[in-house]
């Protein structure tokens, strides 16, 4: 984020930890999995940051906790000055206009019951915008033009489109409501490689045209580069590293973002073959019972004994570029 600007949105303590129950007529909880477990970021106006990490690291829920599809355990995500985890239905109604989502799967992420123009209509319709049938219609229209596809294919359903066309219309009903920041849910990892470039191609060019902010949430590490202006490591519901995006490409300091670049395959056969990349070792700890310390302390090359009881906090190492590691300098 730069300097000059200010966030749109500011994520602090961020904690989403979902109960683990047993028992059929009398139910206990036992433990609780640790989805998301005090992360801090911030978004500034017309910017991306990328979210990246592994399956299961917390990615998905943190962008579901800031559409407030999942109420927060704690922590604050102000938005605009905001706090969405605690504000009142009433005000989140108006809200849920200016935050908009695009899904994974663009074909279960549509009613493949509806055509395309109604998929894009209904927002429109429920929330007052348009009421006249024939403005609405003409909306549509325009917002199918403008993510790249004909007016006529408001008269097609979602199974008669391809993944990539299906995914225009996704982009077009999260624009309907005019919103300020989408949130990219892995809007590209369900699509073809040539497809997802061109679908990347829209967003940043809409990004530009409209002034809209991302949360581009992705493990694809090269299409995170090609549209993001940050990016943010996640490992095990915690944040390990965040930096401009070139700087955490070009020089990454914490041990988990360094294996991540270093498993990304080079298409240079002979390059690929000459690189001596060590893979992490050992499995994913379990989010119900994280180890104490470090999360990552249990696989981490460069761990000391430390690195088992302290939790290590962001701290700045360089002009923009927090780690979360200790054996960092």
């Amino acid at each position: 984020m730069s300097a000059a600007a200010s966030p749109l949105l500011e994520v602090k303590g961020l904690r989403m930890h979902f109960p683990v129950t047993e028992g059929v007529l009398r139910r206990r909880k036992i433990g609780e999995v640790k989805a998301v477990d005090g992360i801090d970021f911030a978004i500034a106006r017309g910017d991306t940051l990328g979210l990246v990490g592994e399956s299961g690291c917390g990615k998905t829920t943190t962008g579901r906790c800031i559409l407030r599809l999942e109420r927060p355990t704690g922590g604050a995500i102000l938005y605009d000055g905001i706090d969405l985890a605690t504000v009142e239905r009433s005000a989140l109604r108006a809200l849920r206009r200016r935050i908009q989502v695009v899904y994974q799967d663009p074909y279960s992420s549509l009613n493949p019951r509806m055509k395309v123009g109604e998929i894009i209509g209904e927002p429109i319709k429920v929330h007052g915008i348009e009421r006249d049938a024939r403005r609405r219609a003409a909306r549509v229209a325009e917002l199918l033009m403008l993510c790249g596809l004909d007016p006529s294919f408001a008269d097609r359903y979602p199974h008669e489109m391809s993944g990539g066309q299906r995914q225009r219309v996704g982009i077009a009903r999260a624009l309907a409501l005019e919103p300020e920041f989408i949130i990219c849910d892995e809007a590209v990892s369900a699509l073809d490689v040539s497809i997802q470039a061109q679908i990347v191609n829209l967003l940043e060019d809409l990004r530009e045209r409209l002034g809209l902010t991302y949360l581009f949430i992705a493990h694809d590490l090269s299409v995170v580069r090609h549209l993001c202006h940050h990016v943010a490591v996640m490992y095990l519901g915690r944040i390990v590293e965040t930096a401009p995006t070139d700087e955490i490409f070009d020089n990454p300091l914490h041990p988990y973002t360094q294996a991540l670049l270093a498993s990304v395959p080079v298409p240079d056969p002979d390059v690929e073959a000459a690189r001596a990349f060590r893979p992490v070792t050992g499995e994913v700890p379990s989010p119900i019972n994280p180890p104490s310390g470090c999360v990552f302390h249990p696989r981490c090359p460069i761990a000391v004994e430390g690195c088992r009881s302290a939790r290590p906090e962001l701290r700045e190492v360089r002009p923009g570029h927090f780690v979360a590691c200790s054996e960092v300098v």
